[in-house]
């Protein structure tokens, strides 16, 4: 009997949008200690666009197929051997999924320590909006930062995927919250997720948000700084730091050297920079980091306290658009690919 079929997505070169296609491939057979999933969608983030123009590819061993996060149900268990997770879901259970690709298609094989049940209350299709910015932002403000409850933490792109979960995140758990964004629309969105106040960096020079946290919180300065800018905010950063002040980098889009970064600055306040990846950590560390996400994360969802940021759905068939809504300067929150065409919608703009 011929294996069945699926449509997946896969990058035929390095470049812009024109290198995506969509095809017909084997569904993956879940190995021994794997799930295999029926994908209902999955949520396009950075790492997705810098493997498309080659400059982030895929952990040794993981699938080509980009995709990082999923939702759907349960098709099919591997052999067990004993690993974190297995015999937790059955055939047809609501799961969401941590990937190291293999996301954009309509079945995908997951290591079983990397599923979590949908939260309560959360449509199927849109739980995919959950896994890579509740795990990215718990392992990195809770783990890496240390938050506590009565910090004052910037969280710079507030209105963005990982932005908008870790305002939400923080402010349910009780830390005050500041941000950044560019235009009144995302500061608006920001505020309405729970920021304090936002500032538009749009309307400002370069690095001006550091003079305005030491304004806003009387000299007090920042905390925490989850920072998905790079090196051009380093050394505003420090100058917006509180003593002992943590900062959290988890990604460099506007570049990794850093701009007149004076680290005696640092040392003065006992700063401390950190940063993560969570695409290339070994399976064992993702299924804790999975573990620990889903225990202090789903209770809030599940009270409301966190809901989704979806800005728009697109059927698997238009990857390409999708990602062009992702990287849109308007866009606000996260972009799924869906697998049923019915449950797509483009943004209210139209783009």
């Amino acid at each position: 009997m011929d294996q069945q079929q699926m449509r997946a997505v896969r990058y035929t070169g390095a470049g812009g949008t024109e290198v995506i296609q969509v095809g017909e491939e084997a569904v993956p057979e879940p190995r021994p200690g794997e799930v295999l999933v029926k994908v209902a969608a999955a949520g396009l983030n950075g790492a997705d666009i810098a493997q498309r123009k080659g400059n982030y590819p895929p952990p040794k061993g993981a699938s080509e197929i980009p995709g990082l996060e999923v939702s759907g149900t349960v098709a099919a268990v591997g052999e067990p051997v004993g690993a974190r997770g297995e015999g937790r879901f059955d055939v047809g259970d609501r799961v969401c999924a941590l990937l190291a690709g293999g996301g954009y298609a309509e079945y995908v094989a997951v290591p079983a320590g990397q599923l979590m049940a949908v939260p309560e209350g959360v449509d199927l299709a849109d739980a995919a909006a959950f896994p890579e910015v509740a795990c990215t932002v718990h392992a990195n403000l809770v783990g890496l930062a240390g938050v506590q409850t009565g910090d004052v933490a910037l969280v710079h792109g507030a209105s963005g995927g990982i932005g908008s979960f870790a305002v939400q995140y923080l402010t349910a758990t009780g830390v005050r919250v500041l941000g950044t964004a560019g235009g009144p629309e995302k500061a608006t969105h920001a505020r309405d997720l729970g920021a304090e106040d936002v500032f538009d960096y749009r309307a400002a020079e370069p690095g001006a948000f550091a003079d305005w946290v030491r304004e806003v919180t009387d000299g007090h300065g920042a905390d925490m700084i989850l920072d998905v800018v790079g090196g051009p905010y380093l050394a505003p950063n420090v100058r917006a730091l509180a003593m002992d002040g943590r900062i959290v980098v988890i990604a460099a889009q506007g570049g990794a050297v850093p701009e007149d970064f004076d680290l005696m600055r640092l040392i003065a306040r006992r700063g401390r920079l950190t940063g993560s990846f969570l695409r290339a950590r070994p399976g064992r560390e993702k299924a804790e980091v999975v573990a620990a996400a889903e225990r202090a994360v789903w209770p809030l969802v599940a009270a409301g306290r966190i809901r989704h940021s979806v800005d728009a759905r697109f059927p698997l068939a238009e990857a390409a658009a999708a990602q062009e809504r992702f990287e849109a300067s308007s866009r606000t929150g996260k972009v799924l690919l869906v697998t049923d065409d019915a449950d797509a919608r483009v943004p209210a703009d139209g783009q």
